[in-house]
């Protein structure tokens, strides 16, 4: 991982550079894929602090894990995981997000680690038109099982990885 580069525990002070990141991530990495209008969305950031708001203070969210990373102060990176809706005996990858400029720093690897379980049989839906982070995820234990969904306008693949070292070299 790069110097200057720390992963904790999310914390509610952090709502607003979480909200940032994501859309941030988002942007980066979805356009051409999702709508513009969806990406450019001037309520889009506002959305997503209401959403990690939610998932830092409902009780309902008590279950998860979410982590972010941050770089010399900022922060550059986000995840969270926790029990799967179609599934409560598996966990479930819900959010890896990172800014484009810190892919392959090893953050990513790091945000992974601290939200899943690697003894837990973990699932996660990745965009069929996101090849980087389907490779990311191989090397590090998750396989496409066949199953998909439409998501928006995108096509998601099931990824699910067994327990067992959380990165393969």
């Amino acid at each position: 991982m790069s110097k200057g580069i720390e992963v904790r525990a999310a914390r509610v002070e952090d709502v607003q550079a979480m909200a940032q990141v994501h859309v941030e991530s988002w942007q980066e990495t979805y356009r051409g894929l999702v709508p513009d209008a969806v990406l450019d969305d001037p309520g889009f950031t506002a959305a997503r602090e209401r959403q990690w708001l939610n998932a830092l203070t409902n009780p309902r969210w008590t279950t998860h894990r979410i982590a972010v990373a941050e770089h010399d102060g900022p922060l550059i990176g986000l995840a969270m995981a926790g029990p799967s809706e179609d599934d409560p005996g598996l966990m479930h990858l819900y959010v890896l997000y990172l800014l484009a400029e810190h892919h392959g720093s090893g953050t990513g690897a790091e945000l992974l680690r601290a939200v899943i379980e690697p003894d837990k049989v973990t699932t996660l839906w990745v965009a069929e038109r996101n090849p980087r982070a389907q490779v990311f995820y191989r090397k590090h234990g998750f396989e496409l099982d066949g199953g998909s969904k439409i998501e928006g306008e995108v096509l998601d693949l099931r990824m699910v990885r067994h327990p067992g070292p959380l990165c393969r070299t």
